[in-house]
């Protein structure tokens, strides 16, 4: 594996024309996937996708080179279980809503009960709160009351929440991680990839094996080291 992230495209922020000037973390998946060069390749859940490029995109640089290891676990990850997407939703909100700024918080707090809502109904049982999501509400218990009484008259579709509702709550997870007064926000945001990962892992059957063993494509060499780069967006 040494040998093969020596050859790889330099990892940094953005999207990348082709990888001589470099790859953000789902561009990388495609070019070991040996898909079409795109940072929205299809061997991975959309979602997840999106929570890797968010996570990419703001990590620091130096903290980009802790990321280039779990490119290969994300390959093959793909489905369309409604599930998927309301585990990921809850994992980064849960993760977000003890460490992010008090005007981030209700938000965060919405969405753990819109995931929880539609885990629930997916599932076909009463909604109720998991062991993770009672941790992260004591942790924030004014954004937890609040929230509360908004979801009373709040319901979302299911087709609302895996287009709007569950990527707006991974993307508001990650940025209120990245900008929060925390010692170490590059690490939660590995440690929330990590999880989600593991979360997906869990719920998918695998499209193909692993890309542990693969070989790179034959294109230009690269240290597998952390960069800057041009804005995603």
């Amino acid at each position: 594996m040494d040998t093969l992230y020596d050859h790889m495209p330099i990892l940094s922020r953005g999207r990348h024309r082709n990888p001589r000037k470099g790859a953000c973390f789902m561009e990388l998946a495609s070019y070991l996937a040996g898909e079409r060069w795109s940072d929205h390749p299809a061997c991975t859940h959309p979602l997840l996708a999106g929570l890797a490029r968010l996570v990419n995109d703001h990590t620091t640089d130096e903290g980009r080179g802790r990321l280039v290891p779990l490119v290969p676990s994300i390959i093959g990850l793909r489905g369309d279980d409604l599930r998927i997407d309301a585990r990921l939703a809850l994992r980064a909100v849960t993760t977000a809503l003890p460490v992010a700024a008090a005007d981030r918080q209700l938000a965060l707090a919405v969405s753990v009960l819109a995931a929880e809502e539609m885990l629930a109904r997916l599932d076909g049982r009463p909604a109720a709160l998991e062991e993770r999501s009672r941790w992260a509400f004591a942790q924030a218990p004014h954004a937890a009351e609040a929230a509360r009484r908004f979801s009373r008259a709040s319901k979302i579709t299911e087709k609302g929440f895996r287009r709007y509702a569950a990527p707006n709550a991974v993307q508001l997870s990650v940025v209120g991680i990245a900008q929060a007064c925390v010692p170490d926000p590059d690490g939660m945001l590995h440690d929330l990839l990590v999880a989600a990962i593991a979360e997906c892992e869990a719920l998918i059957p695998r499209a193909h094996p692993r890309a542990d063993s693969a070989t790179a494509p034959s294109r230009p060499a690269a240290s597998a080291g952390a960069a800057g780069g041009p804005s995603r967006r």
